[in-house]
């Protein structure tokens, strides 16, 4: 039974994984640990509502409570100092820019309330009330979020030219 969802809803869910995630095992775990809590609740589904909503709900919330563990731990990013960090980090291959790299990278700097409320909205072509019911917030906080996130990307995007077409 769980098949056919996965096939239908797989690819758009693991897109979801990747844009939420900052890297691909990050992502992966993601995307597997959903699946396993759908497994677990689907007898909690109710038919009467769609089931993407209800897939991306607990994708969205296990990616949050994810954040709130490492975000508890003491030594969230592995690192003995920041001087430590700054070596792993220089040693690394950057990637080649892709389109709309530094759109996607201030994306990614907003605070994560703002951040995910607009993927839902703009990456996963949820309407507001789509993603006020995900996220559990009453409309108009989805739409004030939409807002504000627009004039913190002005700012870091002070001018068109900015953005790689």
């Amino acid at each position: 039974m769980i098949d056919q969802y996965i096939n239908k809803y797989g690819k758009r869910l693991y897109g979801l994984c990747r844009t939420l995630c900052a890297n691909v095992h990050d992502a992966d775990d993601l995307y597997q640990e959903t699946w396993l809590k759908v497994l677990r609740n689907i007898d909690k589904y109710d038919p009467s509502r769609e089931f993407e909503g209800w897939l991306t709900a607990i994708c969205v919330n296990t990616y949050r409570n994810s954040l709130k563990r490492i975000l508890k731990s003491p030594v969230w990013d592995g690192f003995a100092s920041d001087e430590e960090k700054a070596l792993v980090m220089e040693n690394i291959a950057a990637e080649e820019p892709s389109d709309y790299s530094d759109l996607h990278t201030a994306i990614n700097r907003l605070p994560e309330k703002l951040r995910i409320t607009v993927i839902l909205f703009y990456f996963r072509d949820m309407d507001v009330a789509e993603t006020a019911k995900v996220l559990k917030i009453p409309e108009g906080t989805v739409k004030s979020r939409l807002n504000k996130a627009r004039k913190l990307l002005k700012e870091v995007l002070t001018s068109e030219t900015d953005l790689q077409f």
